[in-house]
């Protein structure tokens, strides 16, 4: 049967693997480091898969500009030391071993600095599954169309045979401005009734919904 979309392109952060909460402890953590007020949980998440710039912006707005590197400097510091208990979301890795053998091309498109990505895809093994990748160091970040512009050009993929999968309102407003269609997922950062109100494709509240999902209908 022919597939209908040739290109996925996931989200890595609260969507490939469960990593949300550790994101949202670093950023509170670092604020109370340099005494700062400390954003709200919900705050907090809203900033994920934003590159470092726009989610310190959005999560401490009395932050300076001038003070964004000490910012990150502990944030990096707090997840880091998080980062070797993060796990994949249970089911990725015989999912994206699926896709492959299914025929799709995969990518990644996520708010993580190019080391980061790399650091991830190293520990996970997973980078052999991946034809391409954009980071938020790399070019525009979400919800700037960029990322998905450029791997569609790289792979040669027309916006109606890619599929962007991803768990927050970034990810899906990216589609909206590539026009790209769309796949949510609830388990991560962002609530359902956030995600379901840009109209995507389809929302599957469980990491294990994704492959059933996607070979029905990708």
């Amino acid at each position: 049967m022919p597939k209908r979309f040739e290109l996925l392109v996931f989200d890595w952060d609260g969507t490939l693997m469960d990593s949300a909460g550790a994101i949202v402890a670093s950023i509170q953590e670092s604020c109370r480091d340099l005494g700062l007020p400390v954003p709200e949980r919900e705050r907090a998440s809203h900033i994920i898969g934003l590159g470092l710039k726009d989610a310190l912006a959005y999560a401490v707005p009395e932050l300076p500009p001038s003070d964004y590197g000490k910012l990150a400097e502990r944030y990096r510091h707090h997840y880091l030391a998080r980062d070797s208990d993060l796990e994949l979301f249970p089911g990725i890795r015989e999912m994206l071993a699926a896709l492959e053998r299914q025929g799709h091309l995969l990518a990644v498109a996520t708010g993580k600095s190019r080391a980061g990505l790399e650091r991830v895809l190293e520990a996970t093994q997973l980078k052999q599954y991946f034809d391409s990748s954009r980071c938020a160091d790399e070019t525009r970040s979400k919800p700037h169309p960029a990322m998905l512009q450029e791997l569609m050009q790289e792979l040669l993929i027309e916006p109606e045979a890619t599929l962007m999968i991803g768990d927050t309102a970034h990810d899906l407003q990216m589609a909206v401005n590539a026009g790209v269609p769309a796949l949510a997922v609830s388990y991560g950062a962002h609530p359902r009734h956030s995600l379901t109100a840009l109209n995507p494709l389809g929302c599957v509240d469980t990491p294990q919904e994704l492959l059933p999902w996607l070979t029905k209908n990708a």
